[in-house]
């Protein structure tokens, strides 16, 4: 079951990455750009969300099945990590869950605004920042 996981969770993460860069790109280009919110928006914005809390389920099942998650600190206990260790038990996880509520968050507060520059002022600033984190903290040596 792990290697499924950790297989499904690896290239899932490839398409959250790509939609959350078009989106923020979209966001950031659209608010500076002055134009006007419209479905498309809307739909991309979404689909970021949605996969970022897939992401963040198929993450959390990875947690507790992987010897890299919750085995390695009920083995080793906290102290007794490595550094990379700790990074994926800890760390990982940790500004992964920031950053898929810093995409909730500004999902949510851009539905309440009325106005397109709003609208996007709010995705751009939470799904950039979310985009920070993500770009921060992926173990970027497994990844090539």
């Amino acid at each position: 079951m792990y290697s499924v996981v950790q297989f499904v969770h690896s290239y899932w993460a490839y398409l959250v990455l790509i939609v959350l860069v078009i989106a923020t790109v979209n966001a950031l280009s659209k608010f500076f750009g002055k134009k006007e919110y419209g479905g498309k928006d809307m739909s991309l914005a979404l689909f970021t969300l949605i996969t970022m809390h897939i992401q963040l389920l198929i993450g959390l099942v990875l947690w507790f099945v992987s010897p890299n998650g919750l085995q390695a600190i009920k083995a080793n206990g906290m102290g007794g990590l490595s550094s990379q260790a700790r990074q994926l038990a800890v760390e990982h996880p940790f500004l992964m869950i920031i950053a898929v509520v810093l995409v909730t968050v500004g999902y949510s507060k851009h539905k309440k605004q009325r106005l397109s520059t709003p609208k996007f002022k709010k995705i751009a600033i939470f799904y950039t920042l979310a985009l920070i984190a993500v770009l921060a903290i992926i173990p970027w040596s497994q990844w090539f």
